[in-house]
């Protein structure tokens, strides 16, 4: 009993130096996507000779972020956390140095495979928020994950403003002074890198298998196995027929990491399915409003017909950026919240709270449309449901599949969001051209409707099976 507390111990210490070691990582690895998306269109434009290309570094960010979450969640799955959080900065890292490149020889192909590498550093970003509840207490799941999250809010609001800081040190260097922020961005992927090579020492996924009776595959022993550490003291062993074992899935498939997988357990399960769809559809409705903003803000402000561009041009990119960062701030400032509520009120009943800030958020801002102030509003509501959203649904999909296939399935749930990222952003053009700014709020507000209406379903289920 005395060495069960020693470990439990060991393991809580274990947990929190891991939720410790991920929040200062995620300080550091922000600042390299906070410069990309502050001055990458900027660079697009220019190294490229056309505006239409304006959102090219953006776009294949996401993409590279979608498309690097099954690779990255593979390797975790076969060699541990520690190996897919270095994989990603490493490759984001890679990324910072092909944007000087891309600045100082002025190649436009070397922008987009820069912005690709960042991308894949912000795949590993965000699966840096399941290894933090991997050893984490369920009744403590949700702060652990919001505190890694939390995290990222100091990068993201650094990142932008290192523009005047960057051009000094690009200068010093003999740089050109744009090529500057990318440095310094560098700077912080590789100390990030270094802090999570050297100190994510047990891996959480590692150690949490081992716990669990899994072996470093995710496989669990065949019935009669005893699991790692062996049964309590004084509890003797279970028959091997007492509680049967799930079949032993093969290492290779097991490391595979596969999209088939994923989905499949994500489809055996309900509430995976739920937090899936809650996270995936949060994210869509977030990033389609969200990115078509700042246009409707900008022919608000400066006005139609022939006094249109009556209003400064720094007045409207004023007005522009202090509503995205009203927005940036809701989705990340308050995330220690979000994850205190998951904890407390229920990972469901947080997703059913967040998706209910979603509705208002498009209501007040599509309703407000001829209002900056109502605009701003809007969004900030927009970042606070993404965020209660987010949490509560990625802490309830950490909990509602085995441990064989989780880190397949929160893979996959990264590549979905990430993907329904780029689809909303791609969409929401063409939605705004289509039915105006109005429109494509309202829209928002049916796909948030749907996955709260799925909630709600979800938790009266739960509720009758309870009972019963």
């Amino acid at each position: 009993m005395a060495r069960t507390l020693v470990l439990e111990q060991d393991v809580r210490h274990v947990q929190r130096r891991t939720v410790v070691l991920l929040s200062v990582a995620q300080v550091f690895s922000g600042l390299g996507t906070g410069s990309t998306v502050s001055i990458g269109s900027i660079l697009a434009v220019e190294l490229s000779g056309s505006s239409a290309w304006a959102g090219a570094v953006a776009t294949v960010m996401t993409l590279g972020a979608s498309a690097a979450a099954l690779p990255l969640a593979s390797l975790a799955e076969r060699r541990g956390r520690r190996a897919g959080q270095v994989a990603g900065l490493s490759a984001a890292l890679a990324g910072a140095v092909l944007m000087v490149l891309a600045v100082v020889f002025g190649l436009f192909v070397l922008l987009l495979l820069g912005s690709a590498g960042i991308g894949v550093g912000t795949a590993a970003s965000l699966q840096a928020r399941f290894a933090a509840v991997d050893l984490a207490a369920a009744e403590h799941r949700g702060r652990a994950l919001s505190t890694v999250v939390w995290a990222v809010t100091v990068g993201a609001v650094a990142g932008p403003n290192l523009i005047q800081p960057g051009a000094a040190v690009g200068a010093a260097l003999g740089l050109p002074p744009v090529a500057g922020p990318f440095v310094i961005s560098g700077a912080g992927l590789l100390i990030a890198t270094v802090i999570l090579f050297i100190g994510l020492r047990p891996d959480p996924l590692l150690l949490a298998r081992q716990r669990a009776g899994t072996n470093a595959a995710g496989v669990v022993p065949l019935a009669g196995q005893a699991p790692a550490g062996g049964a309590p003291a004084g509890v003797p062993a279970a028959p091997a027929t007492a509680v049967p074992a799930p079949a032993a899935v093969p290492a290779a498939a097991a490391a595979r990491g596969s999209l088939s997988r994923g989905l499949g357990a994500i489809r055996s399960s309900r509430t995976a399915l739920l937090a899936v769809t809650g996270v995936v559809a949060a994210h869509a409705v977030m990033v389609g409003v969200m990115s078509m903003t700042p246009l409707h803000l900008q022919h608000l402000v400066e006005g139609p017909g022939p006094h249109a561009g009556h209003v400064a041009e720094g007045d409207v990119l004023v007005i522009i950026g202090f509503t995205i960062s009203l927005h940036i701030a809701g989705m990340f400032a308050l995330s220690p919240l979000m994850g205190w509520l998951t904890d407390r009120a229920g990972r469901v009943e947080t997703i059913m709270i967040g998706f209910t800030v979603l509705i208002a958020a498009v209501v007040v801002a599509g309703f407000g449309q001829s209002s900056t102030a109502a605009v701003a509003v809007g969004l900030v509501l927009l970042g606070v449901g993404w965020s209660a959203a987010t949490i509560s649904g990625s802490t309830l999909l950490a909990e509602s599949v085995g441990q064989d296939a989780r880190v397949a399935v929160q893979g996959v749930s990264d590549m979905l969001m990430g993907a329904a990222g780029a689809v909303g952003g791609a969409l929401s053009g063409l939605v705004l051209g289509f039915a105006g700014y109005l429109g494509l709020n309202l829209l928002g507000g049916a796909i948030g409707a749907a996955v709260l209406a799925a909630a709600v379903v979800t938790r009266l289920s739960r509720r009758q099976s309870a009972a019963t």
